[in-house]
C-alpha cells in the first residue's frame, strides 16, 4: 500500500483544478499585460481568479498581490515593510518558518532590531511577553497562524488587536491554515497564502496588502501586480490556485479532523514512551497535522523504515529536512536535542481514508519497536 502523510510539504493536485489550469496552457496562453484578445482573455481570468482569492478572506481585490509562493510572499511582507520604513524594530517568534526567520536575519545585519517571541511547550505565543516588547520604534508584528510542524494555532485576531492599538502592521504566514480553518483580515495587515498546500499547483501564492499599508517592492520592472510585484503574471498556475480556494472552502475538514484524532488516540494508546507535540485542543490544531516524539529513536529512522512499507512521512519541515540540526520548533518548545530528534510528523489531507490511517498505525508500530531494539538508548 501507498499512504502519503507528508502533506504538510505538499499536495496532490486536485483533479478538478488540473482541469481548470490545461486551457491556459494551449488556448488562453496570452500575456496578462498584452492589449489583443488573447492577453485580455489571460487578463480576465487573472482578475476572475484575484475576486475569488480576495472573496475567501473578506478582503478586496486590489489588496491580493500574486507571488511565486510562501517563501516569496513571506519576504516581501517582512523586507518590503522594513526597506519602507527604513529603520526599526521587529517582532516575530521562535517558531516561524525558515523563511521569516532568515529575512529576519538578513535585516538584522542592516541594523534593523529583532525580537524572537518564546512560545510555550504547545507552541503558543507569550502574548504578555508580546505586549511588553513593543516599542516606541516597532513596524512589524509577524506570527504564523497554523504552524507547519506541530500545527498549532494562534491567536491572531487577539495578536492582531494589540497591533491595531500600537499602530503596528501585523504580518502572519497562513499557507498551512488557510481553506482549513476560518480567516478574515479585519485586525491583519499583511497574509500570506499559496497554492499548493491546499491542491493547487507549485509555484504560486499570494500576499494580502491592506489598502494604506506601505512596503517596498522586491522586484522591480513593468510594474505588475499594481506595481508592487513585477514579472509577467502565471496565469494558469493563478487560475489552478483559484480553483483550489473553492474546492478547499466546501471541503469538510471535519472529516480529517477525525481520522487526526483517531490517530492521536491510538497511537498514543498502543505505543510505549511516545509524546504528542503541539496544542493538545483539537480546536487549536490545524485539522491535519498529527505529529509525535518517539522517545529513544531518531526521527530520520522511522522515515526510512516508514518509506520502505510505502508511508511518506517527514520529520518535520521539508524546506529543512535535509539539515541534521533539531528542528527549532521542537527546541522552542522545550524539548531537548536527543528528544527533538525523535519527532515525526504525519499531515493528512482530504484524500486520506481510514483504511490509510490503520496501515501507517501497524507499520509505525513495527517501525518503533524494531529501531527501539538497536538503539543503545534504550539498553
Amino acid at each position: 500500500m501507498k499512504v502519503y502523510l507528508d502533506n504538510g510539504a505538499t499536495t496532490r493536485v486536485d483533479d478538478e483544478v488540473l482541469k481548470e489550469m490545461l486551457p491556459f496552457f494551449t488556448e488562453h496562453y496570452g500575456n496578462a499585460s498584452s492589449m489583443h484578445t488573447i492577453g485580455q482573455n489571460a487578463k480576465e481570468a487573472l482578475e476572475e481568479s484575484r475576486e475569488k482569492i480576495a472573496d475567501s478572506i473578506g478582503a478586496n481585490p486590489n489588496e491580493i498581490i500574486f507571488t511565486s509562493g510562501g517563501t516569496e510572499s513571506n519576504n516581501f511582507a517582512i523586507k518590503g515593510v522594513a526597506l519602507a520604513k527604513g529603520a526599526g524594530h521587529i517582532i516575530t517568534t521562535k517558531i516561524e518558518h525558515d523563511c521569516v526567520l532568515n529575512a529576519c536575519k538578513w535585516l538584522e545585519k542592516r541594523g534593523f532590531d529583532v525580537t524572537y517571541l518564546n512560545v510555550d511547550n504547545e507552541g503558543f505565543v507569550d502574548i504578555e511577553q508580546l505586549k511588553k516588547s513593543i516599542r516606541k520604534d516597532t513596524i512589524l508584528v509577524s506570527v504564523i497562524h497554523g504552524n507547519n510542524e506541530i500545527g498549532t494555532i494562534q491567536d491572531i485576531d487577539a495578536i492582531g488587536k494589540i497591533c491595531k492599538e500600537n499602530k503596528i502592521y501585523f504580518h502572519t504566514d497562513a499557507c498551512q491554515s488557510y481553506t482549513k480553518v476560518p480567516i478574515t483580515v479585519e485586525n491583519i495587515d499583511l497574509m500570506t497564502i499559496n497554492s499548493h498546500k491546499i491542491h493547487g499547483p507549485k509555484g504560486v501564492g499570494a500576499l494580502f496588502i491592506k489598502k494604506g499599508t506601505r512596503l517596498d517592492p522586491l522586484f522591480h520592472g513593468g510594474g505588475h501586480e499594481f506595481k508592487k510585484r513585477s514579472g509577467t503574471e502565471n496565469v494558469s498556475g493563478i487560475v489552478g490556485f483559484a480553483k483550489a480556494v473553492e474546492i478547499g472552502l466546501k471541503t469538510d475538514y471535519s472529516k480529517v479532523a477525525e481520522l487526526r484524532d483517531n490517530m492521536i488516540e491510538k497511537v498514543s494508546k498502543e505505543i510505549d514512551n511516545v509524546i504528542l507535540t503541539g496544542a493538545k485542543e483539537g480546536s487549536k490544531r490545524l485539522p491535519n497535522n498529527v505529529n509525535f516524539i518517539f522517545k529513544f529513536i531518531e526521527g530520520e529512522g522511522i522515515l526510512m523504515y516508514m518509506d520502505g512499507h510505502g508511508v511518506s512521512v517527514s520529520t518535520g519541515s521539508a524546506c529543512s529536512s535535509n539539515s541534521l540540526e533539531p528542528s527549532h520548533v521542537m527546541i522552542a518548545c522545550g524539548f531537548k536535542h536527543e528528544l527533538a530528534h525523535g519527532s515525526i510528523r504525519f499531515t493528512l489531507s482530504k484524500y486520506t481514508n481510514k483504511e490509510e490511517i490503520d496501515y501507517t498505525i501497524e507499520k509505525l508500530k513495527e517501525t518503533v519497536k524494531k529501531l527501539r531494539k538497536m538503539s543503545p538508548l534504550t539498553r
